[in-house]
């Protein structure tokens, strides 16, 4: 079962004596699992590491602290927010695209091998709340939702071009919505007189479906498309595949997720190394070994004073994993 939508948790706020550079960072998306990441990384002071999800650059600052001068860590992020909260150090390279194409950029900065990756999976605190992204159920702005505002697909263009068996699909699959198959059955025929640009007009015209609490349906509905949108499940993919490339023997890679339905692609991953089906012509073959040794059997979730202190972490799930 898919855990309870990433907004479904609302953010409780925190008197600090931090700087005002600090806050802002805490603001734009908490790293959550800090301790354990790092834990988990256990990082080489001087080796090469890649930070897939740079954010508000807590897991960034946090990995910074445990190299020398001589460490490195590449820093990727689609959304160009993400700039402006990089930290002035030289051992830092700010790669501004999605984190699917890490072997083609660490090509071009000429790194053929890392000690280690960590990727955040979870949509940050800044996204969710700036309400012209489209992210939130909380404001009425345009359906938009991509993470990446150079891509053309948007949340709209779903809802307004996808068959009826498609939306159908998608919020079963992605959402677990209940009634999903009404849903995009009522979407279908709303469509033809409602122009679902905007997330006010979407949720009145499907308002009269909705099944339990509208708050948690309607988390439900806009996780499914924004993994859509931003195509989650095939970058997180293609991040797995790549990392059996570039990492070195004995780098580790910590993946955070927030759905199951990330933590099972993370989790089959790590003890197959592989997403494809393997078809055996002698009845004793066995399946090619992984090339991945779990490290923890089962995922990491926050303790209870995290999600205290930052009720968004309650979904997050940490599998980490070394080359063999």
């Amino acid at each position: 079962m898919i855990s309870r939508p990433f907004e479904w948790w609302i953010m409780k706020k925190e008197k600090s004596n931090k700087s005002s550079t600090e806050q802002s960072q805490d603001a734009y998306h908490i790293p959550v699992l800090l301790k354990e990441v790092v834990d988990g990384l256990s990082i080489r002071n001087n080796g090469i590491y890649v930070d897939c999800t740079f954010g508000g650059g807590g897991h960034t600052k946090e990995i910074l602290k445990h190299l020398s001068s001589d460490g490195r860590l590449v820093a990727f992020d689609q959304d160009p927010d993400a700039k402006q909260n990089l930290p002035s150090d030289e051992r830092i390279i700010f790669v501004p695209n999605n984190f699917r194409y890490l072997q083609r950029f660490l090509r071009l900065h000429r790194i053929n091998e890392v000690d280690g990756i960590l990727a955040d999976l979870g949509v940050s605190s800044h996204q969710f709340d700036e309400a012209e992204r489209g992210f939130s159920t909380r404001f009425d702005a345009d359906l938009d939702m991509r993470m990446d505002q150079r891509q053309e697909l948007k949340a709209f263009d779903i809802l307004n071009t996808y068959s009826e068996q498609q939306l159908h699909k998608l919020f079963e699959q992605y959402g677990e919505v209940t009634n999903s198959k009404t849903l995009a059955r009522t979407i279908v025929e709303a469509r033809r007189s409602v122009n679902f640009k905007t997330i006010n007009s979407f949720k009145q015209a499907v308002g009269a479906i909705v099944k339990g609490n509208p708050n948690k349906y309607f988390a439900q509905v806009f996780q499914a498309l924004r993994i859509e949108v931003n195509d989650e499940l095939g970058a997180l993919q293609d991040l797995l595949k790549q990392s059996v490339e570039v990492m070195k023997s004995g780098a580790r890679i910590a993946i955070i997720t927030f759905h199951s339905l990330e933590d099972r692609i993370v989790k089959n991953f790590f003890k197959k190394g592989h997403f494809e089906s393997e078809e055996f012509i002698h009845p004793f073959e066995q399946s090619s070994p992984s090339p991945f040794k779990p490290i923890n059997k089962k995922p990491i979730q926050p303790g209870t004073e995290e999600i205290k202190n930052n009720p968004r972490s309650r979904s997050a799930r940490l599998r980490v994993a070394e080359k063999i």
